[in-house]
């Protein structure tokens, strides 16, 4: 049996979008908001997601698992705020949130998802 697999906004190093089969892979995402807090990047880091996610052809309600990295676990509360906003009401997916140093002094996360196609 093979499988196709697609790719989305192909770039020098990776791709943005990656669908295999019924599974949807997100390229890590951060926010450009240089004078942004947690809050203000959180949520347009989860409004990129939502994007990408429909780009792809499914939504926030197919995620199977997100990783998170925070450049300060201090910021750990007003990301999770955030991030309970942005599923409420929702099917949770497998989570991991880590500290971490970031590739550029402004990103205060970045996160990669991984969702179903078939919700």
């Amino acid at each position: 049996m093979t499988s196709t697999v697609k790719r989305f906004g192909a770039q020098t190093r990776f791709s943005s979008i990656v669908v295999h089969g019924n599974t949807v892979y997100l390229a890590g995402q951060v926010s450009q908001l240089v004078d942004g807090d947690i809050t203000a990047q959180s949520e347009d880091v989860f409004a990129k997601i939502d994007a990408m996610l429909a780009e792809a052809g499914c939504s926030r309600d197919s995620l199977l698992s997100a990783q998170i990295w925070l450049r300060d676990m201090s910021d750990y509360d007003g990301m999770n705020a955030a991030w309970d906003h942005w599923l409420e009401g929702r099917a949770k997916p497998v989570r991991v949130c880590v500290e971490a140093p970031m590739a550029k002094p402004h990103y205060l996360i970045e996160v990669l998802a991984v969702a179903a196609l078939d919700g």
